[in-house]
């Protein structure tokens, strides 16, 4: 069966979960090295409902503070691991590899890592 490649898949595919989850990491790391602060998940989940809405789609509020959390996660993880310099860096390429049109070393990367939380909470 072929979709119009122009509906996004479902909000509770791999990908799009994958995807939310870069995306939440990504303005994380923003709000981290630009203003030295972590957005609760509260607020992650609050972000994902933004970015779901935007497509047209949603998840339930315990899935997307779940979302949150793994995004909190790799962020935090990331920004352990990067100077200030090195982190704005990354940053900007990942709001950059927001637009698929974008290629991206460094987003290719963070976003398999991002598939292998999900993995890892799935057990598989």
């Amino acid at each position: 069966m072929r979709t119009n490649p122009s509906t996004p898949p479902p909000a509770d595919s791999r990908g799009s979960r994958a995807a939310l989850v870069f995306a939440l990491a990504a303005q994380r790391l923003s709000i981290w090295f630009e203003h030295g602060q972590w957005p609760t998940e509260g607020q992650g989940a609050t972000l994902a409902a933004d970015w779901l809405a935007r497509t047209g789609r949603s998840l339930s509020l315990g899935e997307r503070r779940h979302l949150s959390a793994l995004s909190d996660r790799l962020a935090r993880s990331m920004a352990a691991s990067l100077s200030r310099e090195a982190g704005l860096f990354a940053v900007h390429e990942m709001m950059e590899a927001l637009d698929p049109n974008y290629e991206s070393e460094l987003a290719r990367s963070v976003m398999a890592e991002c598939e292998r939380l999900l993995d890892e909470e799935a057990g598989t």
